[in-house]
């Protein structure tokens, strides 16, 4: 206990010289903030700037040629170098792909998800790569993805907006799409419709330990390794919180597994549908030799890591769309003179316009706003920025989609016409420039299973209703791994006649 306090001394110490450099920033107004400071590095500065701390990289990326070395407070361990250099992101993504694995600190502090594929690297990725995309290619996957979205949006969707348009009540938009996505996530993944989308809307655990647990691992990314375990292991701060979320998630896949294994065992009839526990539980290990059907503990790590990115992506994607919408009713007007008429409810592809303004609106606002890298072995970077073997390097998502550079002067504008060809088709850009779905090897398995509910959803709400955005509230992002809206998007719904 003693070492206990004597550290914690040590921490309200540097905390308070960092918040006495605050005041010296602030009177010299300097927005960008990357002094050096003696003992607690560019700490000062980004602090900051917490609540504001997407736009502030975006403005030290555009001052800096796009890439820059962060010093965190000395010994701390927290020396980084961000970069949204096209080049680099290439070269670390694709080009010399075996030499960027996520790395030991993004397992530390990604350590929630285990061994899930999230934080998996080298050979276990690759079986979990192979795995995945066979699960995800898999016929009654497909099937059972379509089938379950479609009755989610009929049943669950359309009612709840039905009643909000009917009663003329407030609803926030965002928790929602967070539901809407849990449950069509959990179907895929276990098999089970958590129903957390309903006409009353409970409040449903999932959803708040997911949202503790993606701040807690944001904040980690800034602190010595020893002070948020030390957090953690106590039980205080945020750190708390993330501990309770890990605590539910083994409580809830304990049991989705052991019902799942009782059922394997039973011999019943076998389903025609497929989910990701039943196909983890029955993984072939000579094909896939790192893979643990008989552990409880890997099929957590595996669909949890799953289950999180289904419900998180899509519903942040969904969320800032309809905002943009709301701001920009031109947009809208246009989308729905594409779906009058062209809509085909059998080949959404059709919908360019529609494609063209969601992939706008996730270069502006992308779901994960950052990736993270870690070198096997020292190199050079395109960009002639030296990094060494287990060095960390951020690459900020969210900036990368704001740099006047790389998408012309324009990049803060939203205009879904920038994805148009001159034909009329879609326009393809490198996913080095567009990072929404990762790059390279590590592409997001999911991109076409989650672009295509997403136009499912945005067809039946746009042609079904308009909403009106609460003119009150303040939009702004909450710092996190996921881009959520701090204090959600609240609306009024009016259906359409």
């Amino acid at each position: 206990m003693a070492m206990i306090g004597l550290f914690g001394v040590f921490v309200a110490f540097i905390f308070f010289l960092a918040f006495q450099c605050f005041f010296l920033c602030k009177k010299s107004l300097n927005v960008l903030l990357l002094k050096n400071w003696p003992f607690l590095g560019m700490l000062p500065g980004m602090l900051f700037n917490i609540p504001r701390v997407l736009d502030w990289f975006s403005e030290v990326y555009e001052a800096n040629d796009m890439t820059f070395t962060f010093k965190g407070p000395w010994f701390s361990g927290t020396d980084m170098l961000f970069t949204v250099d096209p080049r680099n992101i290439n070269h670390m993504l694709s080009s010399n792909f075996p030499n960027y694995p996520r790395g030991p600190e993004f397992k530390k502090i990604f350590d929630i998800l285990g061994d899930g594929i999230v934080a998996a690297d080298k050979e276990l990725w690759e079986d979990l790569r192979k795995s995945g995309h066979a699960l995800f290619h898999h016929q009654n996957f497909l099937k059972l993805s379509v089938s379950s979205t479609t009755s989610k949006l009929k049943d669950d969707l359309v009612p709840f907006l039905d009643k909000a348009a009917e009663e003329n009540i407030v609803i926030d938009l965002q928790d929602v799409f967070k539901r809407f996505m849990f449950d069509t996530a959990s179907i895929l993944m276990t098999g089970y419709d958590q129903m957390s989308l309903s006409s009353e809307i409970p409040g449903y655990e999932f959803g708040e330990a997911a949202d503790f647990a993606e701040e807690a691992i944001f904040y980690r990314h800034f602190k010595p390794v020893i002070l948020w375990r030390l957090q953690n292991l106590i039980g205080v701060g945020i750190e708390r919180k993330m501990r309770t979320a890990s605590e539910f998630f083994n409580s809830m896949f304990a049991k989705i597994i052991s019902t799942r294994r009782k059922e394997e065992k039973s011999g019943g009839k076998k389903e025609q549908t497929i989910n990701a526990v039943t196909y983890y539980l029955n993984a072939d290990t000579a094909k896939y030799k790192l893979l643990k059907p008989s552990n409880d503990k890997f099929i957590r790590d595996v669909v949890l890591s799953l289950l999180v990115a289904g419900r998180d992506t899509s519903s942040s994607a969904l969320t800032w769309f309809f905002w943009l919408l709301s701001k920009h009713p031109q947009v809208m007007t246009k989308i729905r003179q594409e779906i009058k008429a062209k809509f085909d409810p059998t080949d959404l592809e059709k919908l360019v316009y529609l494609h063209a303004a969601l992939s706008e609106s996730m270069r502006l606002y992308p779901p994960l706003p950052f990736n993270h890298k870690s070198p096997l072995k020292s190199d050079v970077l395109p960009s002639v920025h030296k990094v060494k073997a287990e060095s960390k390097i951020v690459i900020c998502i969210y900036a990368l989609g704001r740099m006047r550079s790389v998408w012309g002067e324009d990049a803060s504008e939203f205009k879904p016409e920038r994805w148009i060809s001159e034909n009329g088709g879609l326009k393809h850009e490198p996913s080095s420039k567009f990072l929404v779905f990762s790059a390279g090897p590590r592409t997001c398995l999911g991109k076409q299973l989650a672009l295509l509910q997403m136009k499912m959803v945005a067809v039946e709400i746009i042609q079904n209703y308009d909403f009106k955005v609460v003119d009150s509230q303040k939009i702004e992002p909450v710092p996190s791994v996921i881009l959520r809206i701090k204090h959600g998007l609240k609306v009024t719904v009016n259906k359409k006649i």
